[in-house]
């Protein structure tokens, strides 16, 4: 048996490109549209784990409610920086819902309500202002 994929449904393409490329970093490895399933598929993967693959899946013009997303646990991620990722999630306005107060884990959530968790690669880095006395932040 092999591992191939998450799919997680997204209601923005744009939205959600934009959140797991430019935000995180992921990149997209392929693409398929369906038109007459009216729906796209993007496949995207981290740049050091191309075999583990998130699914994005668009159904066109649809008002499906996916919820809060709280069915679905998370999407975990080891990171260089936790803090240089942090800042530029928030620098591109995204709601940083559990700091990396400790210099090792972070929660943010998708344009979806997917809940992302950031981990630091190797050791915590040292507590650092402002993420050491920030609050948590709704749910995530």
């Amino acid at each position: 048996m092999k591992y191939l994929h998450t799919m997680v449904r997204v209601r923005d393409l744009d939205a959600s490109l934009r959140f797991y490329c430019d935000g995180l970093g992921l990149r997209e490895v392929r693409r398929k549209d369906v038109p007459e399933g009216k729906y796209t598929l993007v496949f995207l993967c981290a740049p050091e784990s191309p075999e583990a693959e998130l699914e994005l899946t668009y159904n066109w013009g649809s008002t499906e409610d996916y919820g809060s997303a709280r069915n679905f646990g998370h999407l975990a991620f080891e990171v260089e920086d936790i803090y240089a990722l942090c800042q530029h999630l928030k620098d591109m306005g995204y709601t940083i819902h559990r700091p990396p107060r400790d210099g090792h884990m972070a929660f943010v959530r998708s344009p979806d309500l997917i809940s992302i968790e950031l981990l630091q690669r190797g050791a915590p880095l040292p507590a650092r202002e402002p993420w050491a006395s920030m609050p948590n932040t709704g749910t995530w």
